[in-house]
């Protein structure tokens, strides 16, 4: 039977969605081999226990796991809010050649993940990653077109500026902001919510778990498939990797004493961050669904929360989330 979870709105758009979503791209990319059945399995229990935000993207695979999202959402799509992405441009073999958010690109984006995705709109539409070559006004009026055809619902911009928000919000309103954000990261605090606020957009929080570091299972023996990006992240990496470890370690005493896991306890922080903040961490086993949809039960008071922070503050993370490359495609 499924079950009825909180919901939130994406600030004040009025597309409302779980409190808790789930990021799949872990499920075709990223993260080393995946089990497709596991993964079916996952979006499937998910669905029952409540979740209704599924978040891909054309560039997970590519095409991969639109197809796997759509083929098994495909009975219960009138139920879930889809959320999927455009602006790479790929080459032969699905390889990506680079950033392309052209209006033209869009429009022909947008007709392949309606057909991988088995529906007739798309509910939310990032913009993936900003395109320095395109003015993120004509952007938004590309999208904006697309949602007068009832082609999208909403427009969403992923790791953008504040600057480059309200540009693209002046032209068509931004319903939310997909940027990474964790006890790890809070670089969005600075300038980001308040922008967002102020534009009246929500927040999704990718990587709420430090892309699996923050779920207290990653120790100096672990080892990642040459797949697994994880095997060259900064953060994941010798000496980097040790000190990052012991941080966790000290998180793992505070969850340890409210008798809930370390995920739990990092994914109620940023769920009391903002009631405008929505968490969508990736997995691809069903017990550690399981384990996430029980942080929504974890109440922190503010003090509770302060403190947390302070922790983390005074442990502090050892290198940047991104290598150089990819932290050059990051609009600030």
């Amino acid at each position: 039977m499924t079950t009825n979870l909180p919901s939130r709105e994406l600030g004040t758009s009025g597309l409302k969605v779980s409190a808790l979503g789930l990021g799949c791209m872990g499920m075709t990319a990223g993260y080393g081999p995946s089990d497709r059945g596991q993964s079916i399995a996952v979006l499937h229990e998910a669905v029952e226990r409540g979740v209704n935000f599924f978040d891909t993207a054309e560039g997970y695979g590519p095409y991969a796991n639109e197809e796997l999202i759509g083929e098994t959402l495909a009975s219960v799509r009138s139920k879930v809010i889809l959320a999927t992405k455009f602006g790479y441009s790929y080459g032969i073999g699905g390889v990506r050649t680079g950033l392309d958010s052209r209006p033209e690109n869009i429009r022909r984006v947008v007709e392949g993940c309606l057909q991988r995705l088995r529906t007739d709109v798309i509910d939310l539409f990032y913009q993936h990653r900003v395109d320095p070559k395109v003015p993120i006004e004509d952007v938004a009026g590309a999208v904006g077109d697309l949602v007068k055809q009832g082609k999208v619902r909403f427009f969403g911009l992923s790791e953008a500026s504040a600057a480059t928000l309200r540009r693209a919000h002046a032209v068509h309103p931004v319903a939310a902001l997909q940027t990474e954000y964790s006890l790890w990261t809070r670089e969005a605090e600075d300038e980001i919510f308040s922008t967002l606020e102020e534009i009246g957009a929500g927040f999704v929080a990718y990587s709420p778990l430090g892309r699996g570091f923050l779920t207290g299972t990653v120790d100096a023996t672990t080892v990642f498939d040459p797949t697994d990006f994880r095997a060259g992240n900064p953060r994941f990496v010798g000496e980097n990797r040790e000190k990052n470890v012991q941080a966790v370690a000290v998180l793992g005493q505070l969850a340890k004493d409210r008798g809930i896991t370390v995920a739990q306890l990092a994914l109620a922080w940023v769920l009391a961050q903002k009631d405008w903040i929505v968490p969508i961490p990736g997995t691809r086993r069903v017990e550690r669904l399981k384990e996430n949809l029980a942080a929504l039960d974890v109440r922190l008071s503010a003090d509770e929360a302060a403190q947390i922070a302070r922790v983390v503050a005074e442990t502090g993370v050892t290198g940047p989330r991104y290598g150089a490359a990819v932290m050059a495609q990051i609009d600030r």
